[in-house]
Protein backbone atom coordinates (compact mmCIF):
# COMPACT_ATOMS: atom_id res chain seq x y z
CA UNK A 1 0.00 0.00 0.00
CA UNK A 2 1.17 3.49 -0.86
CA UNK A 3 1.85 5.57 2.34
CA UNK A 4 0.34 8.92 1.85
CA UNK A 5 2.04 12.06 4.16
CA UNK A 6 -0.42 14.13 5.97
CA UNK A 7 0.27 17.27 5.77
CA UNK A 8 0.10 20.67 8.09
CA UNK A 9 0.86 24.49 7.54
CA UNK A 10 4.20 23.82 8.73
CA UNK A 11 5.30 20.62 6.05
CA UNK A 12 3.07 21.29 3.15
CA UNK A 13 4.40 21.91 -0.31
CA UNK A 14 4.16 25.80 -0.67
CA UNK A 15 1.25 25.98 -2.23
CA UNK A 16 -0.87 24.38 -0.05
CA UNK A 17 -0.01 25.91 3.00
CA UNK A 18 -2.12 28.98 2.97
CA UNK A 19 -4.87 26.61 1.93
CA UNK A 20 -4.27 24.26 5.23
CA UNK A 21 -3.73 27.54 7.33
CA UNK A 22 -7.51 28.26 6.02
CA UNK A 23 -8.76 24.99 6.59
CA UNK A 24 -7.10 24.77 10.15
CA UNK A 25 -8.86 28.13 10.76
CA UNK A 26 -12.23 27.63 9.08
CA UNK A 27 -12.49 23.72 11.19
CA UNK A 28 -9.96 24.34 14.39
CA UNK A 29 -8.12 21.97 12.82
CA UNK A 30 -6.63 20.36 9.58
CA UNK A 31 -9.18 17.68 7.92
CA UNK A 32 -7.11 14.49 7.53
CA UNK A 33 -8.89 14.91 3.91
CA UNK A 34 -7.04 18.22 3.52
CA UNK A 35 -3.75 16.86 4.91
CA UNK A 36 -3.61 14.14 2.11
CA UNK A 37 -4.94 16.77 -0.66
CA UNK A 38 -2.30 19.42 0.19
CA UNK A 39 0.13 16.93 -1.50
CA UNK A 40 -1.24 17.98 -5.14
CA UNK A 41 -1.83 22.47 -4.24
CA UNK A 42 -4.45 22.42 -7.33
CA UNK A 43 -6.54 19.29 -6.08
CA UNK A 44 -7.17 20.77 -2.88
CA UNK A 45 -7.92 24.44 -4.09
CA UNK A 46 -10.16 23.02 -6.63
CA UNK A 47 -11.47 20.50 -3.78
CA UNK A 48 -12.03 23.88 -1.70
CA UNK A 49 -14.02 25.84 -4.36
CA UNK A 50 -16.08 23.04 -5.51
CA UNK A 51 -17.37 22.39 -1.67
CA UNK A 52 -17.84 26.42 -1.23
CA UNK A 53 -19.88 26.71 -4.49
CA UNK A 54 -22.00 23.79 -3.95
CA UNK A 55 -22.66 24.64 -0.22
CA UNK A 56 -24.06 27.79 -1.37
CA UNK A 57 -26.59 26.32 -4.66
CA UNK A 58 -29.79 26.38 -4.36
CA UNK A 59 -30.11 23.54 -2.65
CA UNK A 60 -31.06 23.68 1.43
CA UNK A 61 -28.95 21.97 3.85
CA UNK A 62 -30.98 18.56 4.20
CA UNK A 63 -31.12 18.36 0.23
CA UNK A 64 -26.94 19.43 0.62
CA UNK A 65 -27.12 16.41 2.72
CA UNK A 66 -28.45 14.20 0.82
CA UNK A 67 -26.48 14.57 -2.13
CA UNK A 68 -23.17 14.64 -0.50
CA UNK A 69 -24.40 11.17 1.89
CA UNK A 70 -25.70 9.82 -1.26
CA UNK A 71 -22.46 9.96 -3.07
CA UNK A 72 -20.22 8.94 -0.14
CA UNK A 73 -22.83 6.14 0.40
CA UNK A 74 -22.62 4.78 -3.01
CA UNK A 75 -18.86 5.05 -3.50
CA UNK A 76 -18.74 3.58 0.41
CA UNK A 77 -16.12 6.32 1.69
CA UNK A 78 -14.76 5.38 5.03
CA UNK A 79 -13.89 8.82 5.82
CA UNK A 80 -16.47 11.28 4.43
CA UNK A 81 -19.65 9.38 5.90
CA UNK A 82 -18.55 9.83 9.13
CA UNK A 83 -17.35 13.47 8.07
CA UNK A 84 -20.70 14.59 6.77
CA UNK A 85 -22.30 12.30 9.50
CA UNK A 86 -20.76 14.95 11.81
CA UNK A 87 -21.40 18.34 9.68
CA UNK A 88 -25.06 16.99 8.99
CA UNK A 89 -25.52 17.24 12.47
CA UNK A 90 -23.48 20.61 13.03
CA UNK A 91 -25.95 21.75 10.15
CA UNK A 92 -29.26 20.76 12.16
CA UNK A 93 -29.78 18.18 9.55
CA UNK A 94 -32.24 15.54 11.35
CA UNK A 95 -31.23 12.14 12.51
CA UNK A 96 -33.76 10.36 10.51
CA UNK A 97 -32.48 11.98 7.31
CA UNK A 98 -29.01 10.79 8.33
CA UNK A 99 -30.04 7.96 9.67
CA UNK A 100 -31.53 6.97 6.38
CA UNK A 101 -28.89 8.07 3.93
CA UNK A 102 -26.36 5.90 6.22
CA UNK A 103 -28.51 3.01 6.29
CA UNK A 104 -29.51 2.66 2.50
CA UNK A 105 -32.86 3.54 4.05
CA UNK A 106 -36.28 4.88 2.59
CA UNK A 107 -36.05 8.98 3.50
CA UNK A 108 -38.82 10.77 5.33
CA UNK A 109 -40.08 12.35 2.62
CA UNK A 110 -40.69 12.03 -0.91
CA UNK A 111 -38.74 14.88 -2.28
CA UNK A 112 -35.83 13.79 -0.57
CA UNK A 113 -35.94 10.19 -1.63
CA UNK A 114 -36.34 11.95 -5.28
CA UNK A 115 -33.31 14.12 -4.98
CA UNK A 116 -31.31 10.34 -3.65
CA UNK A 117 -32.94 8.47 -6.65
CA UNK A 118 -31.49 11.17 -9.38
CA UNK A 119 -28.29 11.33 -7.30
CA UNK A 120 -27.86 7.52 -7.79
CA UNK A 121 -28.84 7.78 -11.61
CA UNK A 122 -26.54 10.77 -12.16
CA UNK A 123 -23.47 8.08 -10.63
CA UNK A 124 -24.48 4.73 -11.75
CA UNK A 125 -25.29 5.70 -15.01
CA UNK A 126 -22.63 7.92 -15.62
CA UNK A 127 -24.91 10.94 -16.74
CA UNK A 128 -26.41 9.21 -19.38
CA UNK A 129 -29.71 9.61 -17.13
CA UNK A 130 -33.09 8.45 -19.13
CA UNK A 131 -35.52 11.07 -19.59
CA UNK A 132 -38.01 9.19 -17.44
CA UNK A 133 -36.00 9.90 -14.41
CA UNK A 134 -35.11 13.25 -15.43
CA UNK A 135 -38.94 14.10 -15.97
CA UNK A 136 -39.55 12.56 -11.99
CA UNK A 137 -36.94 14.55 -10.98
CA UNK A 138 -38.43 17.23 -12.23
CA UNK A 139 -41.75 16.51 -11.05
CA UNK A 140 -41.02 15.92 -7.76
CA UNK A 141 -40.47 19.95 -7.22
CA UNK A 142 -36.93 20.23 -8.44
CA UNK A 143 -35.58 22.29 -11.44
CA UNK A 144 -33.32 22.23 -14.61
CA UNK A 145 -30.28 24.09 -12.05
CA UNK A 146 -30.99 21.44 -9.63
CA UNK A 147 -30.00 18.98 -12.20
CA UNK A 148 -26.89 20.75 -12.92
CA UNK A 149 -26.10 21.51 -9.23
CA UNK A 150 -26.20 17.58 -8.54
CA UNK A 151 -23.46 17.36 -11.04
CA UNK A 152 -21.47 19.48 -9.00
CA UNK A 153 -22.25 17.70 -5.86
CA UNK A 154 -21.07 14.40 -7.12
CA UNK A 155 -17.94 16.42 -8.90
CA UNK A 156 -16.95 17.79 -5.33
CA UNK A 157 -17.62 14.21 -3.92
CA UNK A 158 -15.82 12.13 -6.48
CA UNK A 159 -12.27 14.50 -5.56
CA UNK A 160 -13.07 13.62 -2.01
CA UNK A 161 -13.83 10.09 -1.77
CA UNK A 162 -11.40 8.78 -4.64
CA UNK A 163 -8.72 10.53 -2.56
CA UNK A 164 -9.93 9.06 0.48
CA UNK A 165 -10.22 5.54 -0.96
CA UNK A 166 -6.33 5.96 -2.24
CA UNK A 167 -4.74 7.36 0.89
CA UNK A 168 -6.79 5.46 3.52
CA UNK A 169 -7.50 8.69 5.22
CA UNK A 170 -7.54 7.86 8.70
CA UNK A 171 -10.95 9.83 9.74
CA UNK A 172 -10.71 12.66 11.84
CA UNK A 173 -11.10 12.19 15.80
CA UNK A 174 -14.15 14.42 15.91
CA UNK A 175 -15.92 12.00 13.62
CA UNK A 176 -14.74 8.94 15.06
CA UNK A 177 -17.80 8.20 17.10
CA UNK A 178 -19.94 8.33 13.70
CA UNK A 179 -17.91 5.24 12.06
CA UNK A 180 -19.34 3.82 9.32
CA UNK A 181 -19.12 0.52 6.74
CA UNK A 182 -21.02 0.00 3.80
CA UNK A 183 -23.13 -2.96 4.20
CA UNK A 184 -22.02 -3.02 8.00
CA UNK A 185 -23.85 -2.12 11.43
CA UNK A 186 -23.51 1.43 11.28
CA UNK A 187 -22.28 3.09 14.31
CA UNK A 188 -24.69 4.80 16.04
CA UNK A 189 -25.55 8.81 14.79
Amino acid sequence: MTEFTLYDETNAPEESRILLSQSKKGFGMVPGLHAVMAEAPGLLEAYKIVHELFANSSFDKDEITVVWQTVNVENACHYCVPAHTGIAKSMGVSDAITDALRNETPLPNAKLQALRDFTLSVIRDRGNVADDKVQAFLDAGFTKRNILEVVLGYSQKIMSNYTNHLAHTPVDKAFEKFAWEKGGTPAAA
